[in-house]
C-alpha cells in the first residue's frame, strides 16, 4: 500500500513553479511596476503572499492527508430494507467486493491501482499530489485549486501591467533581465491558468451535482443504457445545488470543520457518520477531519484580509 506524503518529481516541479511565480510576481512585477515600498506595491505584495501561503498549506495537506480508506470491519447491511439494491450490489447481483483488498466496498468507494487500496468517494488519482483525491482530502484539493487559480490570475494581471508600464517608460535595462522574466512567466502562467481554470470549473460542476469524476463517467453509460429502454437516469446522490454544497461544507450554514456526531451503534450507521456515505436522496452530513477547523479559520481569515486590501487598493 502506497503511503501518502511521498515526495515525487511532479511534486518538486509544483513547488518549484510556486516559488518561481512568487519571486517573479513580488520582486519583478510588483517591485518594477509600483515599488515594494509604495502603498499599492505593499498591498499587492501582501495579498499575493497570503495567497501563496494558502496555496502551499493546502497543497501540502492534500499531499499528506489520507484520502479515506475502507475500514476492515465494514460489512454491507443486506438485511436493511432501506438500503437500495443498486448501492450494495454489482450489476450481476453480487455484493460489491474488492478481490484485491479482500473486503467489501461501501457505496461510492473504488479501488486505486496506484495506491493499491479502496478509497472512499474516490474522485481520481492525482500524480501532482502523488495521492488519491477522495472523501477526506477532496475539499482541501478543491480549495488548493481555487486559490491556485486566484494566484495565477493575480500574477497575470501584474505581468501585463508591468509589461505595459515598461513599454510606456521605455527604460528597459540593456541586459534585458526583466524581459526574460516576462517571457518565462508568460509561457508558464498562461497555460497553467487555463488548465487550472478548466479543472476548477469541472469540479464546480461535479460539486453542484454531488458527483465524482468516476461517477460522472459511470453516469454517462448509465444514462445511455436508461435511454435505450425508455427510462430516465438521475444521479442518486444529487440533493440539489445548495444541499450538495452544504453537504461538502463549502458554503454556510455549516462550518467547514463541523463534525457529524455519532448517534447510532450500527456499523452501517457509524460508517455513514464517520465517512460521509448516506443513502441516495438523503441529506447526510459527512464528518471531515478535525484539522479542517484550522483550515476554515485560515481561509476565512485570509478572505477578510484580501477583501480589505482590495478595497484599500481601489480607494487609492
Amino acid at each position: 500500500m502506497r503511503q501518502s506524503g511521498t515526495i515525487t518529481f511532479p511534486i518538486i516541479v509544483v513547488f518549484a513553479a510556486i516559488c518561481y511565480i512568487y519571486y517573479s510576481t513580488v520582486f519583478v512585477f510588483i517591485d518594477g511596476w509600483f515599488g515594494l515600498m509604495t502603498s499599492p506595491g505593499l498591498l499587492n505584495a501582501v495579498t499575493f503572499t497570503l495567497t501563496a501561503i494558502v496555496c502551499l498549506v493546502t497543497y501540502w495537506i492534500a499531499i499528506v492527508r489520507d484520502p479515506g480508506g475502507v475500514p476492515s470491519t465494514f460489512m454491507p447491511d443486506i438485511e436493511d430494507s432501506e438500503t437500495p439494491i443498486h448501492e450494495i450490489k454489482r450489476k450481476g447481483g453480487d455484493l460489491r467486493y474488492c478481490q484485491k483488498c479482500s473486503r467489501y466496498k461501501p457505496p461510492r468507494a473504488h479501488h486505486c491501482r496506484v495506491c493499491k487500496r479502496c478509497v472512499l468517494r474516490m474522485d481520481h488519482h492525482c500524480i501532482w499530489i502523488n495521492n488519491c483525491v477522495g472523501h477526506a482530502n477532496y475539499k482541501i484539493f478543491f480549495v488548493f485549486v481555487l486559490y491556485a487559480v486566484t494566484a495565477c490570475v493575480h500574477s497575470l494581471i501584474l505581468l501585463v501591467g508591468s509589461v505595459i508600464n515598461d513599454a510606456e517608460k521605455d527604460d528597459q535595462n540593456d541586459d534585458g533581465s526583466p524581459r526574460i522574466y516576462y517571457i518565462i512567466s508568460g509561457v508558464l502562467l498562461v497555460p497553467l491558468a487555463m488548465a487550472l481554470g478548466i479543472l476548477l470549473g469541472w469540479h464546480v460542476y461535479l460539486i453542484l451535482q454531488n458527483k465524482t469524476t468516476i461517477e460522472y463517467h459511470e453516469g454517462v453509460r448509465a444514462m445511455w443504457l436508461a435511454e435505450k429502454v425508455g427510462n430516465v437516469y438521475t444521479h442518486p446522490y444529487d440533493l440539489g445545488p445548495y444541499q450538495n454544497l452544504t453537504t461538502l461544507y463549502l458554503i454556510p450554514p455549516r462550518c467547514w470543520g463541523q463534525a457529524f456526531s455519532h448517534g447510532s451503534a450500527r456499523p452501517q450507521d457509524i460508517l455513514v457518520q464517520a465517512y460521509g456515505f448516506g443513502q441516495p436522496t438523503t441529506a447526510q452530513s459527512p464528518h471531515h477531519p478535525p484539522q479542517d477547523e484550522f483550515l476554515c479559520g485560515l481561509v476565512t481569515g485570509y478572505g477578510e484580509v484580501v477583501c480589505k486590501l482590495l478595497i484599500l487598493t481601489w480607494m487609492r
